[in-house]
């Protein structure tokens, strides 16, 4: 029987703006289960898609996660700091015959495709996958995927199975302007770091099919996956920068923690919420419970932070 890998878990936000209540949930919930199998819990700082980072977020990120008790393992990696090892990994794909270059426009894919991809966007049509139309340079590199059934058992929400080809379609790794996508990135990230399980919110449920089939491409391990429900406001709405979701304030990372804590169903008494953060993180250290997550996709908060 094949040896489990050692536990390695990771919290990866993107620096778009200030660490709020959503993004806490993840962190709670990645750390507690890393630490409760006596594992590892590295933070990596997603910030390849350069136009959405703001100044200064990445480390203020970093000083809120300091600040609500956080200690993680070994240095933060930036994605900003890998791109030739995307770069590689791509050239691999391309020499296989695994990735083409696309000449489509969003305009051209929105006019051609025929049905809604499972993540809200539009399932690539295929257009270029047997080669570019006449008098077309490639704009971007897409993935070939098939439509068998790609699935995986996800710890908390169960069963997930996707046809890609019909659910998503050749999906993209280096965009048009140029940047490297997040389905490459993280899978090649993942891979480096030897992340054995994922813990994240199930915004990125639907993604994870596509990350298996590149993994599986790339020879690379699938780690064990359980995605938390999220965080949404009273219009369903997940809890982001996009929808004006307050930064988390360090004067409150005791009640935040707590409230972080019950919405991940774990029985916090009240007065966590008035103690110190060390008290806070000793007692969900000593009664956290995986099992009393919500099987849920999304969680409405009655009074959002």
């Amino acid at each position: 029987m094949a040896a489990v890998p050692p536990y390695r878990g990771r919290f990866a936000p993107s620096p778009t703006g200030p660490l709020h209540f959503g993004s806490l949930v993840a962190a709670v919930g990645s750390y507690l289960d890393a630490r409760a199998h006596g594992g590892e819990w590295l933070v990596r700082m997603e910030d390849v898609d350069t136009p959405r980072n703001v100044p200064g977020a990445a480390d203020g990120i970093l000083a809120t996660l300091e600040a609500y008790g956080f200690a993680w393992d070994g240095p933060v990696l930036r994605q900003s700091t890998r791109l030739a090892a995307y770069a590689a990994e791509l050239e691999r794909l391309q020499a296989a015959g695994l990735a083409y270059g696309c000449a489509c426009s969003r305009r051209e894919i929105a006019d051609a495709a025929t049905h809604a991809a499972v993540d809200g966007g539009l399932a690539y049509p295929g257009t270029c996958r047997n080669g570019l139309p006449a008098g077309r340079v490639a704009r971007a590199w897409r993935l070939r995927v098939d439509d068998a059934a790609t699935g995986f058992v996800d710890r908390l929400q169960g069963v997930v199975v996707q046809h890609l080809e019909h659910d998503v379609g050749d999906f993209v790794l280096r965009r048009a302007d140029g940047l490297f996508a997040y389905q490459l990135a993280v899978a090649v990230d993942d891979e480096f770091q030897g992340i054995s399980d994922i813990v994240r919110g199930a915004d990125l449920l639907a993604s994870t099919p596509r990350q298996i089939w590149l993994q599986r491409c790339l020879g690379y391990a699938t780690p064990r996956y359980a995605h938390l429900p999220v965080a949404t406001n009273a219009a369903g709405e997940k809890l982001s920068k996009q929808t004006l979701a307050p930064g988390l304030e360090a004067g409150q990372a005791a009640a935040m923690l707590v409230r972080a804590l019950r919405f991940l169903g774990q029985a916090a008494p009240d007065e966590l919420a008035r103690v110190g953060v060390g008290d806070v993180w000793a007692w969900a250290h000593a009664h956290w419970s995986s099992a009393a997550i919500p099987r849920r996709l999304a969680i409405p908060l009655v009074n959002p932070p």
